[in-house]
């Protein structure tokens, strides 16, 4: 393709930067749909197989990161991301942001701040639909923008100016939402120190003996104990866990706990989806531990109560880097369970989905989006056979636009 202009005109740096941004979306799509069409027939997202809702410089914000997708019970997209006003560092000013969609994430409504930071740190959205009534519930994590990880990590910051846990929820389709409510009290515990939900999508039980549950995966760092020479920085405190809610949001309370602290798999940014069999799956970035490989799973049979068996190294998703990844089990009939993560294993790059037909005991890789610049990712159910996903990617930098990409299920 070669793309022409009238000689006279002069383009800014910022629109020169657009217009790459552009073509590069465009060749990806073509190149993904490409490669899907050579192994399937032609499917209804041929339409609009990508769409770009967040493109880091607009609306006042530096850089937008960190995804998260649900899709309504009337079939609207809700994108949500942060907004981060001061750069693309995870501390400062920083909004939740949503924007929505009615067909299929082809076009976007205006941007909507949901959660403002005011100064302070809001993110890690956990949207999650209520099966039995339709409503948007969604956690979100705070922090005072001043501080860092770190200082949270090491017991520098008191309680008021840590990572702190919110609840809002929306009854008209992600309309409008309530003003975030502090659940922090039924969550954290005293010995923890950093806390966050998600991020992506949480999960709403459909069947079992736990059906109407919401289950929203999330992790934490607990402080070193008495005696220990360690400042509670060191990798090994972080752990995973589960926040519980049986009322559609109102109240939580905590589920299971990862707490081996052993340094060996170090559970970090995690992700659930519910199998067939009523199953929860757990996938997590191991952050820093000393077990070969980068991605850790586990299970739980009792609706996240507590985990079957310890968090372990996942090794058919070695390809992956240290880094946020998706899950999501499709609805339909022997339908698989999906994985999405950059598929380099040293670096954030190439945006991939992967595919099991066995609940998570393996996976194989079954399309590469793009070999892009790539990083966190939401996966999303889009109509009956297609899926959404919703990924940080760019041409010179990571962090460049929040694309959506939607996918035949048949080209999985």
């Amino acid at each position: 393709m070669t793309l022409t202009f009238p000689c006279r005109i002069l383009f800014s740096r910022t629109h020169l930067r657009r217009a790459l941004l552009t073509a590069a979306v465009l060749l990806t799509a073509l190149t993904a749909t490409t490669s899907a069409s050579a192994t399937t027939p032609a499917s209804a997202a041929a339409d609009c197989p990508s769409s770009v809702p967040y493109v880091s410089g607009d609306g006042g914000y530096s850089a937008y990161r960190v995804p998260a997708a649900v899709t309504t019970r009337r079939g609207t997209v809700l994108a949500f991301a942060e907004g981060r006003r001061d750069g693309a560092g995870d501390t400062g000013n920083i909004d939740v942001v949503l924007r929505r969609s009615g067909d299929g994430g082809c076009t976007w409504g205006p941007l909507e701040v949901v959660a403002a930071g005011d100064g302070d740190t809001r993110g890690n959205p956990a949207p999650v639909v209520d099966p039995r009534t339709g409503t948007v519930v969604l956690l979100t994590s705070y922090n005072s923008g001043a501080v860092t990880e770190a200082q949270i990590m090491r017991g520098e910051v008191s309680a008021e100016r840590s990572r702190r846990v919110f609840v809002q929820r929306s009854r008209d389709d992600g309309v409008s939402f309530t003003a975030p409510r502090d659940i922090t009290a039924e969550v954290k515990p005293a010995d923890w120190r950093w806390y966050a939900t998600g991020p992506g999508h949480a999960v709403a039980l459909t069947h079992g003996p736990h059906a109407g549950r919401l289950v929203v995966p999330a992790n934490h760092s607990a402080a070193p104990p008495p005696g220990s020479p360690d400042t509670g920085q060191e990798a090994r405190y972080y752990g995973a866990h589960a926040l519980l809610s049986d009322d559609g949001g109102r109240s939580w309370r905590l589920g299971l706990v990862d707490d081996s602290y052993d340094g060996l798999d170090n559970a970090n940014e995690s992700t659930a989806a519910q199998l067939p069999d009523g199953r929860l799956y757990f996938s997590s970035r191991d952050q820093n531990g000393t077990s070969p490989g980068n991605r850790l799973d586990s299970y739980s049979s009792d609706g996240a109560e507590t985990l079957d068996r310890p968090y372990a190294v996942q090794p058919t998703l070695n390809d992956v880097p240290v880094v946020q990844g998706s899950v999501l089990q499709l609805a339909a009939d022997k339908a698989p369970l999906l994985f999405s993560g950059p598929s380099v294993p040293t670096a954030r790059y190439a945006m991939a989905i992967w595919s099991s037909r066995d609940g998570g005991a393996t996976f194989r890789k079954a399309l590469t989006l793009s070999e892009q610049r790539a990083g966190y990712s939401d996966l999303v159910p889009v109509g009956l056979r297609q899926v959404g996903i919703l990924y940080e990617t760019g041409v010179t930098g990571t962090y460049e636009t929040v694309e959506f990409r939607r996918v035949p299920v048949d080209a999985l």
